[in-house]
């Protein structure tokens, strides 16, 4: 009986680490394929060819954004810490190997 008994309980020692083991790879592989989560790709997607007329579309957006991003002025830097920091500090000067 007692042994009988130690067998189970190394058998339930066994598979409990396997089961655990077995559990967090498949999670993770399902959480690769599932189903309900949408398709997203980190090397890109192939870019569809435009029409024609979006082509233009396109260019008109693109000559707009150009034109309104030249009628910006430029700006100085706007820097709130510049009268609280020192001075940069001269480079200490090596020293001669004796």
């Amino acid at each position: 009986m007692r042994a009988a008994r130690r067998r189970l309980t190394q058998a339930w020692g066994t598979l409990i680490p396997l089961a655990a083991t077995l559990a967090v790879f498949t999670g993770s592989a399902f959480a690769q394929s599932n189903p309900f989560m949408p398709k997203m790709s980190l090397g890109g997607q192939e870019k569809k060819a435009l029409t024609p007329e979006e082509q233009e579309k396109q260019q008109q957006l693109d000559d707009a954004y150009r034109a309104a991003t030249k009628k910006i002025p430029n700006q100085a830097s706007n820097d709130p810490w510049a009268t609280v920091r020192s001075a940069p500090a001269a480079p200490a000067a090596k020293k001669k190997p004796q």
